[in-house]
């Protein structure tokens, strides 16, 4: 989760809103990345869009069973959705989202067992610095 704040960091100090997200492999980082959804003009453009990207090009599949998904906020239904057709094995993340979040905040999608596969997760990782960067964002925007 440190390397997942890194990459929130850099996000902040692009006008973006602080989320980092780094996927792991066999104990090496194969993708690490930041909300770029300014910078791209992107909708779609969120930390964890990007990662899954980053991965499957590494991986050369996009089937991702194996990797741990670490990520600062608690992902939203578009990433939590992509997360789960990505066959993520297990969600890490530090702060709990309670307006989006989609994996046990608002909606847990990414245990639904409607779905043809679950996610482990694991929250509140770092969860104090996860928030407090995401605070101190959008107090300067106010």
């Amino acid at each position: 989760m440190q390397e997942a704040l890194i990459e929130a960091k850099t996000a902040y100090s692009r006008g973006e809103v602080p989320v980092g997200a780094v996927v792991v492999y066999q104990n090496k980082i194969i993708a690490r990345t930041y909300n770029r959804k300014e910078e791209l003009q992107d909708p779609t453009a969120h930390a964890e869009i990007l990662a899954l990207q980053q991965a499957s090009k590494y991986l050369g599949s996009w089937h991702l069973e194996e990797v741990d998904f670490y990520v600062t906020l608690e992902p939203c239904p578009m990433c939590a959705y992509a997360l789960l057709q990505a066959r993520v094995k297990r969600l890490i993340f530090g702060a709990p989202d309670p307006k989006a979040g989609a994996a046990g905040s608002v909606i847990n999608i990414v245990q639904d067992k409607r779905f043809n596969h679950q996610l482990e997760v694991t929250s509140g990782i770092l969860e104090k610095e996860c928030r407090l960067i995401l605070q101190k964002f959008f107090q300067g925007r106010r």
